[in-house]
């Protein structure tokens, strides 16, 4: 079984209500060293995150002579600017992720979304833990020797069917490369994408040698 989210997330979480005001969250960001925190409401629910870049909006924004900014930043900025406790300030709703996720998916969240963490909530909603970008990067910190053999044992041997021995697999830093002759193209071809998903690879250089394409009744073949 993967990696998932509740393996790799941490449990202590810094958060704020939605009536904590400016200066709590600027010195909650300062204290604790942290770029953004979930927003929660009086049942531990997350509905928002506060980050860095909202706080800055009021800063630039606040004050401002109407007009000046008008063209240049969005009107959901600028009501923010106006606002003064994090339920004003909070991007909402927020981007969570369950913890029996797969690690892989709380990494195409953050990296679609452009966060650098995401508040990991149960299925009522309520907060239990953080994950970062770093967190979800660990599975990459798997050693080549666990890879190597789950690709020999179970990529090729279980879900193939072929024998190992008929491959060389090498796993450096991550990085898989596969020789040998498998039996059809599509064996090879599957060994190949199923080996790419394994937790940990970074890349898979395929150096298999296919067997030549099978002539079937009625195909013709094409000379130059």
């Amino acid at each position: 079984m993967g990696t998932t989210v509740l393996d790799v997330m941490s449990t202590r979480v810094i958060a704020v209500r939605k009536n904590a005001s400016y200066k709590e969250m600027a010195a909650t960001l300062r204290r604790w060293r942290v770029s953004a925190f979930p927003v929660l409401d009086d049942d531990n629910r997350v509905v928002g995150v506060v980050s860095e870049a909202d706080l800055l909006t009021k800063e630039a924004l606040d004050g401002a002579i109407p007009g000046v900014f008008t063209g240049l930043f969005r009107h959901q900025e600028t009501a923010k600017a106006r606002g003064t406790t994090a339920g004003d300030l909070m991007t909402s709703p927020a981007v969570t992720v369950g913890p029996g996720e797969p690690a892989t998916r709380a990494a195409r969240l953050m990296y679609g979304h452009r966060v650098k963490r995401l508040p990991v909530v149960n299925p009522d909603g309520k907060l239990i833990g953080i994950v970062t970008r770093a967190d979800v990067l660990a599975v990459y910190a798997r050693p080549d020797a666990d890879i190597y053999r789950e690709i020999t044992e179970t990529v090729i041997l279980k879900h193939q069917g072929c024998d190992p021995a008929a491959f060389t697999v090498t796993v450096a830093d991550g990085i898989v490369t596969l020789e040998g002759s498998p039996e059809t193209a599509l064996a090879g071809h599957d060994i190949a994408g199923e080996a790419s998903h394994v937790e940990g690879v970074v890349a898979v250089r395929d150096r298999l040698s296919y067997p030549p394409a099978e002539h079937r009744p009625g195909s013709s073949t094409l000379a130059y």
